[in-house]
């Protein structure tokens, strides 16, 4: 439970970043504070925001691949960055079964956005995780 926790708050502090321009390290800190997580998952929190920031070009590219007929700034803002994390976890974190970043990120869009985002996040990931290697 920790690391979907932590999975949640990365999220949120991606959008921040995404959305409202914050400095990466603020927007990490701010959603952190919220919630008391344990030190791990507060680690894996971070490493996540600041793995997908650090790779966001190169997620990107990834997502504007499989996402056929979207544009990457018409993504909803909560989906595009479900995407760019589930990536990064998929591409840096190979210990993690990918059947669990997948099903985690759906249940990110479902409970952010809406039951058709999570079957668009699935689709996107599914195709991109062959392309990964995994």
């Amino acid at each position: 439970m920790s690391r979907r926790a932590a999975r949640t708050k990365a999220l949120q502090a991606l959008f921040a970043i995404d959305l409202g321009r914050m400095v990466p390290e603020r927007a990490v800190e701010e959603v952190l504070a919220e919630e008391q997580l344990s030190p791990q998952a507060a680690a894996f929190a971070r490493d996540l925001v600041m793995g997908t920031v650090t790779a966001r070009q190169e997620l990107d590219a990834i997502i504007s691949k499989y996402a056929v007929g979207w544009r990457l700034e018409r993504l909803a803002a909560v989906d595009r960055n479900i995407l760019r994390m589930a990536l990064y976890e998929m591409k840096y974190y190979p210990d993690t079964p990918v059947s669990v970043i997948i099903n985690e990120a759906i249940e990110l869009a479902k409970t952010f956005n809406n039951e058709e985002a999570g079957k668009f996040v699935n689709g996107l990931l599914d195709s991109a995780r062959k392309e990964l290697g995994r």
